[in-house]
């Protein structure tokens, strides 16, 4: 199974620990980076360090004012999919896809998802099933999750 490209772009994450743990998925999987955007925590921050265990220094960061000037810099750096993670009517389940490299996927607030006009920017939305009242996990798992499932389609297809 070869490594894929994979870039974890944060809609105005509130939780330096969710940041942090995010930064040590994207270290386990080998992700090209991870791009902070409104008020995301991002590197050197006290928080986040403690809880990425120093993956924030081996995962490239940049940051944006938004999600949606990341999303149009990544069109022009070329990227071949762009992907809002959220439950939504449309949504195709995380193992369904058919994933084109290299791919971004947009992970949003924990309250309030990823902005309507990022999501509009991406190419398509994926999420994973809902089946509880709720209907929501932990940014970080669901991250977690998310690529895993990638992993797994791309190592299909290998």
């Amino acid at each position: 199974m070869k490594k894929q490209p994979i870039t974890l772009v944060l809609d105005r994450l509130r939780s330096a620990y969710n940041t942090g743990n995010i930064f040590r998925i994207a270290e386990a999987i080998g992700a090209t980076e991870i791009i902070a955007c409104g008020y995301t925590p991002a590197p050197p921050h006290p928080k986040l360090e403690k809880t990425a265990m120093g993956t924030d220094t081996m995962v490239p960061c940049r940051q944006f004012a938004t999600s949606l000037e990341a999303v149009e810099q990544l069109r022009c750096e070329g990227f071949a999919q762009i992907l809002a993670v959220e439950s939504m009517p449309d949504s195709t389940l995380a193992w369904e896809f058919d994933y084109k490299f290299p791919l971004a996927l947009v992970l949003g607030n924990e309250a309030l998802g990823i902005t309507e006009e990022t999501i509009v920017a991406c190419d398509a939305t994926i999420s994973l099933p809902m089946f509880g009242q709720k209907a929501s996990i932990n940014v970080g798992n669901c991250a977690a999750a998310v690529v895993y499932a990638i992993i797994a389609k791309s190592g299909e297809q290998s």
